[in-house]
């Protein structure tokens, strides 16, 4: 039986988003995701305020009339979210914890997708894959996505975003926009940077549209001076204690975690897969604003 406070969060969820997504991610959802539509329809002579972007040049040379490409809108999309349910993501230092800013996010996307015709599916995944809840639409099937991301107990504490990807590719056989929400933390020795994850990125990003939407907390970017601190790994349960009084301490900290998220950047730029970090203590909804915005303006 689902407890009563989960219920009250996932009303709150829904309140709040579905009023987010009306006022402000429906339009954005559909001119980033189905504005241009996918498929080509036909080729005609170009009129008075069509878009130049859209001038098919060989034609027009052929002819020596000026024609554009004509495409017809993708009416439905399938739209997957990946959580990442590892031991990490139950962890935050303020406001929240990443997998209730995870829930959240899941349902601007959710209820943007059913707002335009779209089917939303959602795989939650550790180091295997936890629950797989096949697209649909509706509100009801939207609300149990919501739930599950916050109720699911995993049976796994660390993460493996490679069986995670090709999961993906095994039960979403048509292309989808995926969304992989995660703070794509890794213990030591599975860095972001291996071949194989690059790999496996590679081909989803090939296969699918995939976004990286990466949660963050402040204290994995710096540590606070409040002395002696002992620091459990989430995932691996090891226990390391930082004198973190110290000013050199501090400094290492932060450059390793800043060399992280570099390479970390580095490896979804070079994949020319787009990507949005979300902080547990800032604003959500603005930076989802401006990643769409950026998404917008680099397709035109």
């Amino acid at each position: 039986m689902i407890p009563k406070e989960v219920l009250e969060n996932v009303h709150k969820i829904e309140v709040t988003t579905s009023r987010l997504v009306t006022d402000v991610f429906a339009g954005q959802y559909h001119s980033v995701f189905k504005g241009r539509g996918i498929e080509f329809d036909e080729v005609r002579e170009y009129q008075i305020g069509d878009d130049v972007r859209s001038i098919d040049w060989n034609v027009t040379a052929r002819t020596g009339k000026a024609h554009i490409k004509k495409f017809i809108e993708e009416r439905e999309l399938t739209v997957m979210i990946l959580v990442d349910a590892s031991r990490s993501c139950h962890f935050a230092t303020v406001n929240q914890f990443k997998n209730q800013l995870a829930a959240q996010i899941a349902a601007i996307i959710a209820f943007s997708a059913i707002r335009n015709n779209d089917k939303i599916g959602l795989i939650i995944f550790t180091d295997q894959v936890e629950k797989f809840v096949p697209p649909r639409k509706g509100k009801t099937h939207v609300l149990r996505m919501i739930r599950e991301v916050l109720f699911f107990e995993p049976s796994h504490t660390e993460t493996d975003l490679i069986h995670a990807l090709q999961y993906l590719s095994k039960v979403t056989t048509r292309k989808s926009v995926a969304f992989v929400l995660s703070d794509f933390i890794e213990p030591e020795g599975k860095e972001l940077q291996r071949m194989d994850l690059r790999r496996a990125l590679a081909i989803a990003n090939r296969r699918h549209d995939v976004i990286g939407v990466s949660l963050t907390d402040p204290i994995e970017k710096q540590l606070p001076n409040v002395g002696l601190l002992e620091i459990q790994d989430a995932e691996t349960g090891e226990l390391t204690v930082l004198d973190t009084g110290d000013k050199s301490v501090r400094s290492d900290y932060s450059r390793r975690a800043k060399a992280r998220f570099i390479q970390r950047e580095r490896l979804f730029d070079a994949l020319n897969m787009d990507h949005v970090d979300i902080s547990t203590q800032g604003d959500y909804v603005d930076q989802l604003v401006r990643f769409f915005h950026k998404r917008q303006q680099r397709r035109m």
